[in-house]
């Protein structure tokens, strides 16, 4: 029996990593904007990839603000949500609150329904460059890069990468630091996030969604931090937005 339930976990996880070595999309963190996207980009019928370095998918939904597990949204999205099957409930100013752990859970069932593969504990190392395109990731084990393990990675192709790693921006730091590239910001270089203006960051989160470079994409805080916006804290409707955004951005370049 032993040998029966390893031999499924290997050649199940094996047939999925070697089916996702060359996709359409390549996203990178599952946080609210990357599993919005994915979800979208999927239902286009499009081939989707995405790789987060932590065991949990999610991002900072999970916590809610200060690990109280609600979180808010205006009220005027409460429609994505009603297409995610997620419970809210009206505060009465023109705001919904959602149970955090319920948030996660749909966003992360929603995408894997939708035909997504997640990648879980599995980091974004490096990018993957062509005649001035990025063309895809080099991914390796999160416990290897933690443990600075000298292991050398796998190569993931794709015809368009998302960044939506968060407050650090790793992929499109990556790019301008390693590559030397010039990003489609004010500076060609990326900005920084400034400090807690929520109404003002739910704004720019949804702006700042946009291609960086050829093959390069932006969302939630990653295009926050790139294009230097607000930071907003435990409210979720630009999330929400900029993962919509940037799927019909992708969708308009790769098609």
């Amino acid at each position: 029996m032993e040998e029966k339930i390893s031999k499924s976990i290997i050649k199940s996880f094996f047939h999925k990593l070697e089916d996702s070595l060359s996709v359409d999309v390549a996203i990178v963190g599952a946080g609210p904007s990357g599993l919005i996207a994915a979800r979208e980009l999927a239902r286009a019928g499009k081939k989707v990839a995405v790789f987060e370095s932590k065991l949990a998918p999610g991002g900072g939904v999970w916590g809610g603000g200060m690990l109280f597990n609600e979180i808010v949204f205006q009220e005027h999205i409460s429609d994505i949500l009603d297409e995610y099957s997620i419970n809210h409930t009206s505060t009465g100013d023109g705001y919904v609150t959602a149970d955090a752990v319920e948030v996660a859970s749909a966003l992360i069932y929603g995408a894997v329904h939708a035909g997504v593969r997640i990648f879980n504990a599995m980091k974004v190392e490096d990018l993957v460059m062509r005649d001035e395109k990025v063309c895809g990731v080099v991914i390796n084990w999160n416990p290897v890069a933690r443990l600075e393990m000298h292991v050398d990675p796998l190569v993931v192709m794709s015809r368009a990468v998302l960044d939506g790693t968060g407050h650090p921006s790793e992929l499109i730091s990556l790019a301008s630091n390693k590559a030397g590239i010039s990003l489609e910001t004010p500076t060609g270089r990326v900005m920084g996030e400034k400090p807690m203006w929520m109404e003002n960051g739910e704004n720019t989160t949804v702006l700042n969604t946009k291609r960086l470079f050829p093959g390069l994409y932006a969302s939630g805080m990653a295009a926050n931090n790139a294009m230097g916006g607000f930071r907003m804290g435990p409210i979720f409707g630009g999330m929400f937005l900029s993962g919509k955004k940037v799927a019909g951005l992708i969708l308009e370049d790769i098609d």
